[in-house]
């Protein structure tokens, strides 16, 4: 899943394609070298990033989808929170729909189950405002898992088809270095069975505080924790920046398992 990011203030990339004919181009690249989904938001949801008004999300996303939607034969995502900007989306070709907090407005579920699309159902810990202000679980393993269970059996009982949804855990949405390494160790015991996992951590802080490194120079780590996932078939979709070396790992992954399946 190749990130486009339609903001003046995403945490890694804000800015380079806030306007339309540079994020459609980002996108024609994304897709020639490998995305299999194409992932487009409007609104930063980094730490601390402040509401974006729903004219301005609609404003900055809508050309760009419009557009792929003609050049491109991957299906589009789009990341919003707003039902409305879903609605507009999907009538415009998206067929994924990517809630960071979860499908909790009642305005985005009934959107939901009108178009049926993929939904990604992401935890995050508070709003992208306070998510960093000293999160706090007993457990966070078994935290997770609970509100996983309690989206699965909510949304289907609202009308959205089982196989519709996947889950994201949020890594780095309102949790510091510990609680996204033990979701990262304990995946497996996280997600609801049967369904994919979408796992976001390209170019993530917590990587930083683990190598010291800055964000522009994350690939290794951001491949590292997405190739263990893949290996043990925790994670589904990679949400990530960088398709091309991305792309490259998982087709080393896949090419050496298929031996190992021979064996």
């Amino acid at each position: 899943m190749g990130i486009i990011n339609v903001t003046p203030d995403s945490f890694s990339d804000g800015g380079l394609y806030v306007e339309p004919a540079a994020a459609i181009e980002h996108g024609l690249r994304l897709a020639a070298e490998g995305a299999d989904i194409l992932d487009i938001g409007g609104e930063s949801t980094r730490p601390g990033a402040e509401p974006v008004p729903e004219d301005e999300e609609l404003r900055r996303v809508l050309p760009v989808v419009t557009a792929l939607a003609r050049q491109v034969s991957v299906p589009l995502s789009v990341d919003t929170m707003k039902a409305s900007v879903a609605r507009h989306c999907l009538e415009a070709g998206v067929s994924i729909l990517n809630d960071v907090s979860g499908l909790r407005d009642a305005a985005m579920v009934a959107v939901a189950v009108d178009y049926q699309p993929g939904v990604v159902v992401m935890h995050m810990q508070g709003t992208p405002q306070t998510m960093h202000l000293n999160p706090h679980y007993d457990n966070v393993v078994s935290e997770l898992r609970d509100y996983f269970q309690e989206r699965f059996h909510t949304l289907t009982a609202l009308g959205i088809a089982p196989e519709a949804l996947a889950f994201d855990p949020g890594i780095g949405f309102g949790k510091n270095l510990e609680h996204n390494l033990q979701l990262l160790a304990h995946l497996d015991q996280v997600m609801p069975p049967g369904r994919p996992v979408v796992l976001g951590v390209s170019r993530k802080g917590f990587l930083g505080q683990v190598t010291g490194r800055g964000r522009s120079e994350r690939l290794a780590a951001s491949l590292a924790v997405g190739c263990i996932a893949a290996a043990r078939g925790q994670a589904h979709i990679l949400r990530v920046h960088d398709v091309a070396a991305t792309r490259d790992a998982m087709l080393m992954l896949e090419a050496i398992d298929r031996y190992r399946s021979l064996s």
